[in-house]
């Protein structure tokens, strides 16, 4: 029954216009800063070549693309995890969901793994990008996995997130202006906190620092585990009181 529902979410976002054209336009931004990126390091490469540990083309190239790649994503996910649940209540469909008796972790389950699968075909061109730089040259690949493990990581903790966020309100706007917020707090907090603040454990995008940097630490995953199971089982809990008290 997840699969089913996650299916029906992907249908539901193939069918609208706006999804079309926010796969386009993110293809052409991720697109146009790896070709800038590229056009930068071929222009530094002579000074490059003098140098004895200088970085490689997937340092200088990839690991940038894939910090942006982050950051864009929290401004987008939000815009897509709002109709999750939000635009169903404001459409009346979602009373009809909940009258079914499929349990609610299946309905959450569902929409959850429907939109990761989603976020997951819209990421897809990236590696494919950047392996094609293989043709001219080596790549580090171990490098380029863990900021792929990475990057999935970051984006369940941002469906979570903004999944909870709008199991709260009938209010699509308002759903994705809350999980934006939440989460530009949280990276905001991290960036201007200091050395040894708990900000840091918290946020998302600092737990993402380490692997874009190469570096698999299991505290990392373990961070994105918990917070995105926490977010999850609070919006089954949210869902199974609406189903209980209407």
């Amino acid at each position: 029954m997840i699969r089913l529902i996650a299916l029906r979410e992907l249908r539901g976002l193939f069918a609208m216009p706006s999804t079309w054209f926010m796969l386009a336009i993110l293809q052409f931004v991720f697109t146009w800063f790896f070709l800038n990126t590229l056009q930068t390091f071929l222009e530094i490469q002579p000074q490059l070549a003098q140098l004895a540990n200088a970085p490689g083309v997937t340092t200088i190239v990839a690991v940038p693309l894939f910090n942006m790649i982050a950051l864009l994503l929290m401004m987008v996910v939000p815009i897509l995890t709002m109709r999750l649940i939000a635009e169903e209540r404001r459409n009346q469909s979602f009373a009809l969901l909940l009258s079914s008796p499929l349990p609610v972790r299946y309905i959450v389950l569902g929409k959850f793994s429907g939109l990761m699968a989603f976020l997951v075909l819209l990421m897809s061109g990236v590696p494919l990008m950047i392996y094609s730089l293989e043709l001219g040259t080596n790549l580090d690949h171990g490098l380029i996995l863990g900021n792929l493990i990475g990057l999935l990581l970051l984006t369940c903790s941002y469906v979570s997130l903004g999944l909870y966020v709008s199991s709260l309100t009938a209010h699509p706007a308002i759903a994705a202006i809350g999980a934006l917020a939440v989460l530009a707090g949280l990276w905001l907090a991290d960036v201007a906190a200091g050395e040894n603040s708990a900000w840091h454990m918290i946020s998302p995008l600092n737990h993402f620092q380490n692997f874009n940097a190469g570096l698999l630490d299991s505290n990392d995953v373990v961070f994105f585990i918990l917070f995105s199971a926490v977010f999850l089982l609070l919006a089954m809990r949210r869902i199974n009181n609406n189903r209980i008290y209407g």
